[in-house]
């Protein structure tokens, strides 16, 4: 809105204030990367074997190894096998060592870990032979209560603001990533997971700062906040290389978010939502305490002049396909999403396939999208966020598909393109935050987001799930997450350049002249009709 525009200027388009916000909005997000990648290193396989201790009761003073030699088959490769036993018998000693057993049976009481590290989420729930599908699906739960939680808290902060939804967010996700570190049953794990994925996307989907800067700061705003997910990346490989007991692990990474419960007393509301929704009174407090904090003062006339709408402006999920123009941005932007989730996250799982060590892996893969995340801010400002958008997602999407050709035999090789890949892929996840932030209007911003955010997040359950196919042919996974990337890069030339221009705040039909332009173009102008 234009008042409000000039109203920022007045107050400092990115002051102290400003700066004061982003780092109180980037201080969850260093946990956030803990909460969604920290089970890969929870799983970490260990050499197992079934338990056969029913043959004690026959043969009591067998040692180990005899032991194993009578009740375990063995592999081609001449070692016994993980997921299997020979039947148990009702025969005296004598007769097995004689005769011995030849009938076949999966491990029916539990397995034996050769390991004398502390427990991890693997050794203490059995996450192995048929059960290490559970380990999958806890990813893909993980991701369905971050589809939940963009959706309804989405709504929610367009409905009762961007603060509430935010603080609630943070209590969910200290309160029961405490609780994961006390669950009895592996099912309970997973329902609390759920519960914390949900947690997660509130925090991402309602950090707003780019509501409170300037059009020149919006995207150094978002990505600078965004910086903190990428430490947070680094920080997860550091604790779980300390932290073995996978207990301890999630006390540690859940633990430090009931420090922030000053939130309550120093976190504003988003100004621009409040004169959305007609509380002009407090929008002018929250102004007039950002202008105190930057030494800056509000001209008394130009205050005055921001009065409350006749009728508040509001939105809805409707309005996302009820109009032409944000139908087109929402189909869009949600495939670009899509995209950006499943070769983000199909990268990020798939650490330990790698063929070397995950913690450094992973710290890799955390120390790169610090730069990321920082170079999207200069690319943005120099190129415009169109071409940066659908650049970065088909150079993501190309470098997978490399990979399907790289030998198993090759790990150095394959963790550079993997890394090169995870570049690419963070720069254009944290391009689309911004992207969408600008496409959407005010009044459903967060909702539009939101529903973006969904479809990353079904990205998201699908990407635990396509990884095991690799046991088919091991290009199938990357080539999956390569291709999906590619086809949708070349949608983003649909899209509007939102680069300097002001942030659109009810769903009129008000889109971006550069749009208008681009359309000039007939052959162009029926291609767009298609998605009218």
């Amino acid at each position: 809105m234009a008042e409000f525009g000039d109203l920022l200027s007045a107050v400092g388009e990115c002051g102290l204030y400003q700066k004061l916000l982003m780092l109180l909005l980037s201080l969850p997000l260093l946990f956030n990367p803990f909460q969604m990648v920290a089970q890969l290193f929870m799983v970490v396989e260990v050499p197992h074997h079934c338990d056969t201790s029913w043959i004690r009761a026959v043969g009591p003073n067998l040692t180990e190894e005899e032991q194993l030699n009578l009740t375990l088959p063995r592999g081609a490769d001449g070692q016994f096998e993980q997921c299997s036993m020979y039947s148990p018998v009702d025969w005296d000693l004598d007769s097995i060592v004689a005769y011995g057993l030849n009938d076949t049976q999966k491990c029916s009481s539990g397995w034996v870990y050769h390991t004398e590290q502390p427990p991890s989420l693997l050794t203490e729930f059995d996450l192995v032979c048929d059960r290490a599908i559970l380990n999958d699906v806890s990813q893909s739960v993980s991701m369905a209560g971050l589809l939940i939680g963009s959706m309804l808290f989405g709504m929610l902060s367009d409905r009762i603001g961007r603060r509430p939804v935010f603080l609630i967010s943070v209590l969910l996700q200290g309160l029961f990533g405490l609780g994961i570190a006390f669950v009895p049953h592996f099912y309970v794990y997973m329902a609390f997971r759920c519960v914390v994925g949900a947690a997660v996307a509130g925090i991402m989907v309602t950090v707003v700062a780019l509501e409170w800067v300037g059009v020149s700061y919006r995207s150094k705003a978002l990505l600078i906040t965004h910086t903190a997910f990428a430490i947070g990346q680094m920080l997860v490989s550091g604790l779980s290389y300390g932290i073995r007991n996978w207990r301890l692990l999630e006390i540690a990474g859940s633990a430090p978010l009931f420090g922030l419960f000053f939130y309550i007393w120093v976190l504003p509301e988003s100004a621009r939502w409040l004169v959305t929704k007609g509380r002009v009174e407090e929008a002018k407090k929250v102004l007039q305490k950002a202008a105190a904090t930057n030494k800056r003062s509000l001209p008394p006339g130009l205050l005055e002049q921001l009065k409350p709408e006749q009728e508040v402006k509001s939105g809805s999920f409707l309005d996302l396909f009820r109009k032409k123009h944000l139908r087109k941005v929402t189909i869009i932007m949600s495939c670009v999403w899509f995209a950006d989730s499943i070769v983000y996250y199909g990268l990020s799982l798939s650490v330990t396939d790698f063929g070397l060590d995950i913690y450094l892996t992973q710290l890799a893969f955390g120390a790169v999208e610090f730069p990321a995340r920082i170079s999207c801010i200069f690319l943005l400002e120099w190129f415009g966020r169109k071409k940066v958008q659908g650049i970065l997602l088909l150079l993501s999407g190309v470098l997978c598909l490399i990979l399907t050709g790289i030998p198993e035999d090759q790990p150095v090789a394959i963790t550079v393109l993997a890394i090169i890949g995870k570049f690419t892929a963070t720069a254009s996840f944290s391009t689309s935050y911004v992207y969408a932030a600008e496409l959407f209007p005010t009044v459903v911003r967060q909702t539009g987001v939101g529903l973006c955010s969904t479809m990353a997040r079904v990205a998201g359950i699908l990407a635990p799930l396509i990884i095991p196919l690799d046991q088919y042919h091991r290009a199938i996974p990357m080539a999956i997450f390569g291709s999906i990337p590619v086809v949708v890069a070349l949608f983003c030339i649909l899209l509007p350049e939102t680069r300097g221009v002001e942030l659109a705040d009810d769903t009129g039909n008000n889109q971006p002249p550069a749009e208008v332009e681009w359309l000039s173009s007939k052959r162009s102008f029926y291609f767009f009709k298609v998605f009218q």
